[in-house]
């Protein structure tokens, strides 16, 4: 499983077994904290899918919205995220920009004949569509001087409660494959930690010490990941007397995502080291299927009211988890590395991961019955304290505690939600005006580091429609906060956390033919 890194909001924790549970509750959320999805008319309309119907996003939104297609569609959505992120260290900030090209949607949907006006069911439709569901991307970079403390010190925290000695240390280190059991087994190779000598001066344990304990380090950390979480989504939709609609899909989930984190300290008028470094490398693949139900129903020409729910997804996961240190010694007298980088042994973890249940409602009222526009409403509820992960790794009794420690923690964290969306749509000819807004409630139970994780993304689109095909952009925007810590100590004076802003824009187009 994955070591050590705490992250508050991009959610990489670290720790021992109960910081284990802390870890697998933070990746379930990663991987299901939906913002915005869809095509660039339901993205440009605020993330609205509950009541709307005759867009490729019905599919993988409600299904029902299918039973309003009278004709065949096909389209693409092309996407760039544009995230740009200040990060606050010991008092430096650091600016990072990146954009991310991505396929945000595509997709078909064939639209069944008319039947008899005498028949109650009027029309079918069915509808395939990949849809990127959650967005994994992201990039920064803090640094800053510290006077206090170093990484290194992390290390001698965890080889004193060991309580080893340092031979003992030392088997735990492979010469063969230059491979520690352990990252303080792995730094005591590199001297980054070294012994007391006992009584027995041959011999030294704890308490373990560094060199040039006395001198302030430069800490610099990039972080950088990619992926997403995404589906294959197959819906079929009817329409009984023009007036109730009701649809059912389900979908086939791809999760992907790997980052790689790596933390560098130059020691400011170090006599031993000029500087060393810790990578972490993680991987992560998945595969899952859900399934959604949902219902549009027309009290008259100007009011629709929609709902859907989705199961959770349910997910098998494989992980790995690669991490080396690496020095660049300044008196290699005083440490005589043999290998100026160790690599910790990998870790491969597999686990299976329930995201959380979906059920949201809306309403639609249409302007001039349509010919104007309309104006949409949607409430999503999201239950993120239903998560789940569970693992076949361990014997019968691991398996079970593994299964109790994440779920607590995840009760423990989050809270269920229910996010609030609300969109207008203009008509003006060939033309479409639209605008959106989003509240995403924080969904923490405590505000780590005085952190308000709630969102508000605003957007806004136009499109253009005729008889054969339509075009439509839209943009969005909304800021995040999140908190990063390297490392950790017993005393929280003796480290420090980066405060990120991120400022997310992404900009959308779909393309579409009637046919």
């Amino acid at each position: 499983m994955k070591n050590s890194i705490y992250i508050v909001g991009l959610l990489l924790y670290a720790g021992t077994a109960f910081g284990q549970a802390d870890i697998y509750a933070g990746d379930a959320f990663r991987y299901s904290e939906i913002t915005q999805t869809g095509t660039a008319r339901m993205r440009g309309l605020g993330g609205n899918h509950a009541s709307l119907g005759g867009d490729m996003s019905s599919t993988f939104g409600n299904p029902a919205g299918l039973g309003f297609y009278n004709r065949s569609e096909i389209s693409i959505s092309p996407s760039f995220n544009l995230l740009n992120s200040q990060a606050t260290y010991i008092g430096t900030q650091r600016t990072n920009n990146t954009t991310t090209p991505f396929i945000g949607q595509f997709g078909l949907v064939l639209a069944g004949n008319k039947q008899n006006e005498n028949r109650r069911w009027r029309r079918t439709a069915l509808g395939i569509t990949y849809n990127r569901q959650v967005n994994l991307a992201n990039n920064f970079i803090f640094e800053g001087r510290n006077n206090r403390s170093s990484i290194i010190d992390s290390y001698i925290v965890d080889a004193n409660g060991r309580n080893l000695s340092g031979s003992q240390i030392d088997q735990a280190y492979n010469q063969n494959t230059n491979e520690a059991d352990f990252p303080a087994a792995a730094a005591y190779q590199l001297y980054l930690i070294n012994g007391t000598p006992t009584s027995n001066t041959a011999v030294t344990g704890p308490p373990y010490f560094r060199y040039d304990a006395s001198r302030p380090t430069q800490q610099v950390n990039t972080y950088e990941s990619s992926g997403a979480h995404s589906q294959w989504t197959i819906g079929y939709a009817g329409n009984l007397d023009d007036k109730f609609y009701i649809g059912a899909s389900l979908a086939i989930s791809r999760l992907r995502f790997n980052y790689e984190n790596v933390y560098r300290e130059t020691v400011v008028g170090g006599a031993v080291f000029n500087n060393y470094s810790q990578t972490d490398n993680f991987s992560v693949t998945g595969n899952g299927i859900n399934i959604s139900l949902g219902m549009i129903y027309k009290l008259d020409r100007n009011l629709q009211l929609g709902a859907y729910l989705s199961t959770p997804t349910f997910s098998s996961v494989k992980e790995s988890f690669e991490q080396s240190l690496k020095v660049d010694v300044k008196d290699p007298s005083v440490a005589p590395v043999t290998q100026n980088e160790v690599f910790v042994v990998p870790n491969n973890f597999d686990y299976s991961l329930t995201t959380p249940f979906r059920a949201s409602g809306g309403l639609t009222y249409f302007l001039g019955s349509g010919r104007l526009g309309f104006i949409t409403a949607t409430a999503d509820y999201v239950g993120y304290a239903g998560m789940r992960v569970t693992t076949n790794v361990y014997d019968a009794q691991g398996n079970t505690d593994f299964k109790n420690d994440v779920k607590r923690a995840v009760q423990g964290t989050y809270l269920n939600v229910v996010n609030l969306r609300a969109g207008a749509e203009i008509r003006a000819g060939l033309l479409r005006f639209r605008a959106g807004v989003a509240y995403l409630p924080d969904a923490y139970k405590e505000k780590l580091n005085n952190i308000d994780r709630a969102k508000v993304l605003i957007s806004g689109g136009l499109g253009v429609r005729t008889d054969r095909f339509f075009v439509d952009g839209s943009v969005s925007y909304n800021t995040l906060k999140s908190a990063y810590t390297p490392y950790s100590l017993p005393n929280a004076s003796d480290y420090a956390s980066s405060q990120i802003s991120s400022k997310l824009t992404n900009i959308t187009l779909t393309a579409g033919l009637f046919f």
